[in-house]
């Protein structure tokens, strides 16, 4: 899979952040956070402008080619305007949305498992146009990459997908799944185990896992 492929699986759906929309707030997060408190007018709207484009991306790399992406981003958002009076630190703002949408991502992982859908889509099901400017060796692998991560358990695959797709850091994974740096290190084991166990099994994949640094020891 060559570089920037990750990247462009996060962008989503239409970028309908770009659409310009009629918002008449322009603070910080602090003046924000205290707009949406009080149920200032256009406080909601501009919570969405400002932070969707970065949600959206982290529920891509999350959930992967799923014609529910704009449901969970629109879920992510009422969960967190039903509770943003809990949060007191501005500054958390960003990292508190991204939880918020972690946590809205496995819910929807969860009951999907429990109705026994193990594979969200089989990964020639559907167009992706976050990937359409990719190869199309790329665009096959990045699809069976999901597959391949569909598999796992929820908690397994979202700190697999936090870590090494959105490329955060074992602390900012722990902040984003509410969890400790060491439960992080403990769950991303067991990924990096069932990945390269399953991904190997796999003719387009293999080839990947085993000229790769990380993986091939594995």
């Amino acid at each position: 899979m060559s570089p920037g492929v990750a990247d462009r699986a996060g962008r989503g759906e239409a970028d309908d952040a770009r659409v310009v929309r009629p918002s008449f707030f322009s603070g910080d997060d602090r003046a924000l956070l205290e707009a949406l408190r009080r149920g200032d007018p256009g406080a909601s709207l501009a919570l969405y402008d400002r932070h969707a484009p970065y949600l959206r991306r982290v529920l891509a790399r999350v959930m992967g080619v799923d014609d529910e992406l704009p449901e969970l981003l629109h879920d992510t958002f009422v969960n967190a305007l039903a509770s943003i009076r809990s949060l007191r630190d501005d500054a958390c703002l960003p990292a508190w949305l991204t939880r918020v949408a972690v946590f809205t991502a496995r819910g929807c992982i969860r009951r999907r498992r429990r109705r026994r859908w193990l594979e969200f889509r089989a990964p020639e099901a559907v167009e992706d146009p976050a990937v359409a400017g990719s190869e199309p060796e790329d665009v096959q692998a990045l699809r069976r990459l999901y597959g391949v991560l569909g598999r796992l358990g929820a908690d397994e695959r979202i700190v697999f997908a936090l870590r090494y797709l959105e490329q955060m850091t074992v602390a900012e994974a722990a902040s984003a799944c509410g969890i400790s740096a060491a439960t992080v290190k403990r769950r991303l084991a067991r990924a990096e185990k069932q990945f390269c166990g399953l991904a190997r099994e796999d003719p387009v994949l293999r080839t990947w896992v085993e000229e790769s640094p990380r993986w091939r020891e594995r």
